[in-house]
């Protein structure tokens, strides 16, 4: 008998592989916490990717709708949602398999405690129950489903890390969360952000953010970026011209080339507390500490997946990355960071101690900033190679164990 596939997550990689169980002839069902497709995807819809038009689209994705874009311009988020991933969702073999409003607040093996039965069959035999919350429909508020597969596809976007010392808040960050734009700022309106804006990461975010900024002239800028002597991400002979740019912007605002930016390396936040309508910012740098009194806060310190999820499932985590350590090990350990020569998986690679229950995509990466959505569509071709080896041929189907 078939099992049910769940993936969790409409974004570019859930929806790649609701199209990999589409072939294979599994009965599955997508669940998106947010109302559209790709939610997460749309909230920075107004940033341009630095990845083209052809990393971006799978192979299934081209085979299921031929008229999928293509070439070397590089979309924005709003561009991906709307050429891509609504088409996609909206395809006659996804019909009635997203739910959207529906956010899986916990997974369980059915009948099964985390600790029990620890690598038998008896587990691997033993369903998974999906707690499910949907506010939206009140018959329907909290309930239940069970799956044989589960692929964890829910990404990182929904949970930034905060802005203080060591991975944890600093004093007073957590009371003026509300005053913290956490995510990339649209700039569109230039008195949005009229005033001083400190600006803490150094991520490809935060560059992205800083050369936005660093652009309205209403704006004074103070930048806060941990190490103190940056080297922006920078790829020997980047093939990659958007992240060759940011590199430069960031390299240039670093040298003083805006004179309403200040880039303070070696630094980071001790504290926040509010000074009337605006905010005191307490910083600790390599000349001493400094105090900025700023009207905004970008925190772009990196995001990272919901490990709350699978509490009650046997996932071995790595110390370092919170991602699985499977894959953690091997990315940690191949020869380059480029986010375009990153290893090839196989699927024993992403196998979890819980049987039949993978984290794909962003989440699978953690606190690696390396990953490309190449890299989740070539996990969902590794689910389909050990699942169903013959789902190349759409209606051939094979039971999910």
């Amino acid at each position: 008998m078939q099992r049910h596939v769940a993936i969790l997550g409409a974004g570019p990689v859930g929806l790649d592989a609701a199209l990999a169980c589409a072939d294979a002839g599994w009965p599955f069902t997508v669940y998106e916490a947010g109302g559209t497709t790709a939610a997460h995807v749309r909230t920075w819809g107004h940033v341009r990717l630095f990845t083209p038009w052809d990393l971006n689209v799978s192979h299934r994705m081209r085979r299921h709708l031929p008229n999928a874009p293509a070439g070397d311009d590089c979309p924005t988020g709003a561009e991906l949602a709307d050429r891509l991933l609504d088409p996609i969702a909206a395809l006659p073999v996804l019909e009635g398999r997203v739910r959207l409003r529906t956010r899986v607040a916990a997974l369980a093996r059915t009948g099964l405690l985390k600790h029990e039965q620890i690598g038998t069959g008896v587990r691997a035999a033993a369903p998974f129950t999906l707690l499910l919350d949907t506010p939206g429909d009140p018959a329907r508020a909290e309930e239940t489903a069970e799956a044989g597969l589960v692929l964890d596809c829910t990404g990182t976007y929904s949970h930034p890390n905060p802005l203080g010392a060591g991975g944890i808040p600093a004093p007073g960050e957590r009371a003026l969360d509300h005053r913290i734009t956490r995510t990339i700022p649209p700039t569109g309106d230039p008195d949005r952000w009229a005033g001083t804006v400190l600006l803490v990461g150094a991520g490809k975010s935060a560059q992205t953010a800083a050369d936005a900024l660093a652009r309205l002239p209403g704006t004074r800028l103070e930048w806060v970026v941990r190490g103190p002597s940056p080297d922006w991400g920078a790829v020997p002979g980047d093939t990659l011209p958007g992240r060759r740019r940011l590199v430069d912007t960031s390299r240039a605002l670093a040298d003083g080339s805006c004179d309403r930016v200040t880039v303070h390396t070696g630094a980071h936040v001790r504290a926040l507390s509010s000074d009337g309508d605006r905010i005191r910012a307490d910083l600790a740098t390599g000349h001493g500490p400094r105090e900025i009194v700023c009207d905004h806060i970008v925190a772009l310190t990196g995001y990272s997946g919901d490990a709350s999820l699978h509490r009650q499932l046997q996932i071995h985590e790595c110390y370092a990355t919170a991602a699985p350590m499977n894959l953690s090990a091997a990315l940690l350990g191949s020869a380059g960071g480029d986010c375009l020569a990153q290893p090839s998986t196989g699927i024993e690679i992403l196998r979890t101690p819980e049987p039949h229950f993978f984290v794909l995509g962003a989440k699978s990466y953690g606190r690696l900033n390396t990953f490309l959505l190449r890299a989740g569509y070539q996990q969902v071709d590794e689910i389909a190679g050990a699942y169903a080896p013959q789902s190349r041929t759409p209606g051939r189907a094979r039971a999910v164990p």
